[in-house]
């Protein structure tokens, strides 16, 4: 028997969780791409450091700030709908990538790249 656990929790505890999951993830790969960038740069002695340590912040910010946008979305468009299906990922997907693609001259692209690529997650997902 299958219990959909989305009406016994709260959005803001699914968005604090993905929060930390993601943001764990982008403190990760900033740990393992900061060091090569700076490399790239020449950036040698406490410059090096510093920037590591920035972009490494600055990383894990980043992933952890569209997670709580998306799971946000996705909770609150999943509670208004009473649904839960493809529809919810997509519009989450696109309010997210718009919301992080709006400092870009093509945030339409960003959005709808996005939406198309979470819709792709929730598909993959669905299949198992």
């Amino acid at each position: 028997m299958e219990v959909d656990i989305a009406d016994d929790v709260p959005c803001s505890s699914s968005a604090v969780d993905s929060v930390i999951r993601m943001g764990t993830a982008g403190l990760i790969w900033g740990f393992c791409s900061s060091p090569y960038d700076a490399n790239k740069l020449g950036l040698a002695g406490i410059h090096r450091a510093s920037f590591i340590v920035k972009s490494v912040g600055r990383l894990g910010f980043q992933w952890g700030m569209f997670a709580a946008i998306f799971s946000s979305t996705r909770c609150g468009f999943q509670r208004y709908r009473r649904r839960n299906d493809w529809v919810n990922v997509l519009t989450a997907g696109v309010v997210a990538g718009a919301a992080f693609g709006a400092g870009t001259r093509n945030w339409k692209q960003v959005a709808g790249a996005t939406g198309l690529v979470c819709l792709l997650c929730h598909v993959a997902e669905d299949s198992r």
